[in-house]
């Protein structure tokens, strides 16, 4: 699908139109309502589920990786962009909307992701994703399992028998590859979680591994180690948080251990929310530290899932997380160059900036920025979406409002 034509569309027209206002003018400008979510999230995500659908995928998208590495890449990287993307438009896939423009295009997605997941389970399709191609499956394995797991009825109760096995069975196939102890062991237990969700036999041992660990690898304020060592990075937000609460939640019942852990996993994912909301600078902006910034506006997974959950803090409104949620998402997926002519993603945090990304960087790994959209899933009528534009608390202290200091939380 080229880019011309997505644009040809009402909301993604009104948005494109809208952009290069947007970011001359001053940020209160931004748009924030659910239709400029809805544009940018039919941006990202119908090229990467049309292709697959139509078996064109690895045909059609663009691979761009470092110098010399698209070889490797190209072998992984269509799994990455179809289970990254389904990771975060899940909750909406999963919903059922009101009003009658977003559901004409829920309808449309909704066949589209099916036909796509058919496309990329079945043996004879061009576009049939090998699982066991590389042990980077297991983080793409990974991330369709926290799709599946957030989108209960479309990638599972309401599959097709033969697609269904044909999912159980390329999620084992990611066993053969053995995690390194790092935020890995919790892609490992999220596949797990999902295939007990879809009825087989899951591996008790390799969930157990990657919930002590992270216990063992807290930090302090909400943070945990990547591995035994803290690393300033957003794998906190990127993967740590939201695979821990979400793997927790679907199987904690099963041990009762686990289930000892909810209160703590839930108390420290509430405080990193509180640390991620301030960590957006008044204009959209975010530190630019640690690996895989050209994720984009992925850095923020965990704040967008804790608005999902109704998890926030209480004094973190749910309006003002949309606000900043949305400038994030301007200044990321907003300036000239996100996009390539046929609507990839192009490898960089602010347009196309490709030194950004490292070895293991492709095109496929991108979409990993669809996290942000996960609010999609609340109801218009919820306070994320009917509460009014509201300042986030950068905006309000660097115009001068007196706030409460902030302090650490050790659970």
């Amino acid at each position: 699908m080229h880019r011309r034509d997505l644009l040809k569309s009402g909301t993604v027209a009104a948005f494109a139109a809208a952009l290069p206002a947007a970011r001359a003018r001053h940020l209160s400008s931004v748009p924030t309502d659910r239709s400029f979510w809805l544009s940018n999230m039919r941006m990202v995500a119908t090229p990467v589920l049309d292709a697959l659908s139509k078996g064109r995928l690895k045909a059609t998208m663009t691979v761009e990786a470092a110098p010399g590495e698209e070889a490797n890449r190209r072998k992984v990287t269509h799994l990455e962009a179809f289970g990254r993307t389904l990771a975060g438009i899940a909750p909406w896939l999963d919903s059922k909307p009101a009003q009658q423009d977003e559901l004409v295009l829920h309808k449309q997605l909704v066949q589209t992701t099916s036909e796509a997941m058919v496309s990329a389970l079945d043996p004879s399709s061009p576009d049939c994703l090998d699982f066991g191609a590389a042990s980077q499956n297991v983080v793409d394995a990974g991330f369709l399992s926290l799709a599946i797991l957030r989108a209960s009825t479309l990638l599972n109760r309401s599959l097709d028998p033969v697609t269904k096995k044909r999912l159980a069975q390329a999620l084992m196939t990611t066993r053969q590859f053995k995690p390194p102890r790092s935020n890995w062991l919790l892609f490992a237990a999220a596949t797990e979680a999902a295939l007990h969700a879809l009825g087989e036999q899951w591996d008790h041992a390799r969930v157990d591994d990657a919930f002590t660990s992270h216990m063992q690898w807290f930090v302090g304020d909400g943070t945990y180690g990547d591995g035994p060592h803290f690393h300033a990075d957003y794998y906190n937000s990127f993967v740590i948080q939201p695979f821990f609460v979400a793997t927790l939640q679907a199987l904690s019942d099963e041990d009762a251990t686990w289930k000892a852990m909810r209160n703590a996993v839930a108390t420290r994912a509430m405080r990193y929310a509180h640390i991620q909301e301030r960590m957006i600078a008044a204009d959209g902006s975010y530190p630019v530290v640690g690996r895989s910034i050209t994720y984009r506006c992925g850095a923020f997974h965990h704040l967008a899932d804790a608005a999902l959950r109704d998890a926030l803090p209480q004094d973190v409104k749910p309006e003002q997380v949309r606000c900043a949620l949305a400038a994030v998402i301007a200044k990321t997926l907003g300036p000239k160059g996100t996009f390539d002519n046929n609507m990839w993603l192009r490898i960089g945090i602010c347009g196309h900036q490709p030194s950004l990304g490292e070895t293991y960087i492709s095109t496929g790994s991108l979409y990993l920025c669809s996290a942000v959209f996960l609010p999609l899933g609340l109801r218009p009528e919820h306070r994320f979406w009917a509460g009014p534009d509201t300042a986030w608390t950068a905006q309000k202290v660097w115009r001068g409002e007196d706030m409460p200091a902030d302090h650490a939380v050790d659970v």
